[in-house]
């Protein structure tokens, strides 16, 4: 324990003397005041624990001394003794501990009185400062834990980890870990730093660890002077790295129950974010290895594409897009299975197979687009799909296209942005399907198709994603790959929607 500082307050110098010289026999470091107004100056910026009061003072009652010291903000925890030779009356002890006083003693004191009460009322306050500071620290740990568990990537759940730990102990933090690529990466400090730092080369069992190491051992920050390091592990699997938790062993709690909670809610945000990412990875590898990954080349024409799978998604979606060249005219299909399941994606992988085949028979789009409906309803009687395809002759720009329930394609021309809007009910309904649409795409015409990732937002009308596509395509890049780019960036979030984007555009020279 730190050493204890007392300041002894009465005018009489023979009481002070002797006041002092027993609280300095017992290991105290003492302190004096003569009056009230003296003493409440002392106290600012000093490290008194423990304040010896005596009820009779020049300028003040020690009454009023001591209720100062209670009401005010910085030094209402700190234990006030009252001592007198005079105000003995139970009236006056009263008087005195109804105005915050923690004991009050008659005089002529015994010095083991003085000393055993003293140490009594310092016990008292140094549990209840115990007390609060965990109370404290466990509410600040509940905010960390719902900042780390609101974070959506492992070095963003890192620097969450490290404010939390900063606002929660104060001074140098360091949280260490692996990435998914098997480097190790720390995060100190507040505001959070990112540094790469290597794993310590040690075994850690499943579970958690708290134990001291010397401040060289992390040296990833600067830790004070002659200061050693508590270093909380924890590991939920063994085919895991652990995590690494470090702060200064003076912050620390007897037990550390608030580091090791801390470090294992750490281990386990950690691990669900990295399950999060595995699953992630797959699903997108999943999705791109059946969506088309070569574009064919078409003379007098102009092609590009893009995918982009849902940030908030760790399941596969129903987005497909195909282009193939088919008797000289190239067929161009773009559409979405409803849901967003390991199930929509193979219903996916069999509509556009399903297209592909029937289009190689010679079929028109309607004919098509009949024929696959007609398959869905028999095979896939409880799912549904929305999709626009289209042949084009690049000769002449001659388009024959037709839809079941798609976004109606854009059209852009020297004339201005304009949706092209051929109907037709969704793919699994048994409802009449309209003749074909047909039109001429104009040299230098670009035509964008995509699915409703690209419009479509939870808290707007669609009418309000199709202005804003129609505004953003008013100007159309030389370089359409560029275009394609910029309108997923623009209307997409840059990566954070909430649905699958596809987009093709194809511009005639």
């Amino acid at each position: 324990m730190k050493p204890v500082t007392v300041l002894v307050v009465d005018d009489s110098a023979t009481k002070r003397y002797l006041l002092v010289s027993w609280l300095t026999r017992a290991g105290y470091t003492v302190r004096q005041a003569e009056t009230g107004g003296e003493a409440l100056r002392v106290l600012p910026g000093s490290d008194v624990d423990l304040v010896v009061l005596d009820v009779k003072l020049p300028d003040m009652s020690g009454f009023d001394v001591c209720e100062k010291i209670k009401t005010d903000p910085a030094y209402g925890t700190m234990p006030v003794i009252h001592v007198s030779a005079h105000a003995v009356d139970v009236v006056d002890r009263t008087q005195g501990l109804n105005r915050g006083a923690d004991a009050y003693l008659v005089e002529p004191i015994e010095p083991d009185e003085l000393i055993a009460t003293a140490q009594a009322v310092l016990r008292y306050y140094s549990a209840r400062r115990r007390a609060e500071s965990l109370a404290e620290r466990m509410v600040r740990l509940a905010e960390a834990t719902l900042a780390i568990n609101t974070s959506t990537t492992l070095i963003g759940l890192l620097e969450a980890a490290a404010e939390g730990a900063h606002q929660i102990f104060g001074g140098p933090v360091v949280v260490l870990t692996e990435t998914t690529d098997g480097e190790g990466v720390a995060v100190v400090g507040s505001p959070p730093v990112v540094r790469p730092w290597p794993m310590p080369d040690e075994d850690v069992a499943v579970g958690s660890l708290v134990r001291t190491d010397e401040a060289a051992a992390w040296s990833v920050v600067t830790w004070p002077e002659d200061e050693t390091v508590t270093v909380a592990a924890a590991r939920l699997r063994n085919d895991r790295p652990p995590i690494y938790l470090a702060v200064a062993t003076s912050t620390q709690n007897p037990g550390f129950p608030v580091l090791r909670q801390l470090s294992q809610t750490v281990a386990a945000a950690v691990e669900a974010q990295r399950s999060y990412d595995e699953e992630h990875r797959i699903a997108v590898t999943l999705q791109r290895s059946l969506l088309q990954s070569r574009l064919p080349e078409v003379p007098g024409i102009e092609l590009t594409m893009r995918y982009e799978p849902a940030a908030a998604q760790t399941e596969v979606g129903g987005d497909f897009y195909e282009l193939t060249m088919l008797d000289g005219k190239l067929l161009v299909a773009i559409g979405d299975v409803a849901g967003h399941s390991l199930h929509a994606a193979t219903v996916m992988a069999e509509v556009r197979h399903a297209v592909r085949a029937y289009a190689v028979e010679g079929h028109p789009p309607g004919t098509v687009l009949t024929l696959v409906n007609r398959f869905m309803r028999t095979v896939l009687p409880a799912d549904s799909a929305t999709i626009c395809l289209l042949t084009l002759d690049p000769a002449s720009g001659r388009v024959r296209m037709a839809s079941a329930g798609h976004l109606p394609p854009l059209l852009h021309t020297s004339d201005g942005a304009r949706y092209i809007e051929p109907h037709g009910p969704l793919l699994g309904i048994n409802a009449p399907r309209p003749d074909d649409f047909e039109f001429v795409l104009p040299p230098g015409g670009t035509l964008v198709l995509y699915t409703d990732g690209l419009v479509e937002r939870r808290d707007a009308d669609i009418d309000v994603g199709l202005a804003a596509l129609a505004e953003a395509a008013t100007t159309v890049e030389s370089n359409l790959d560029a275009f394609s780019r910029r309108l997923m960036t623009e209307l997409g979030g840059a990566g954070q929607q909430a649905d699958d984007i596809a987009i093709v555009a194809l511009r005639r020279r």
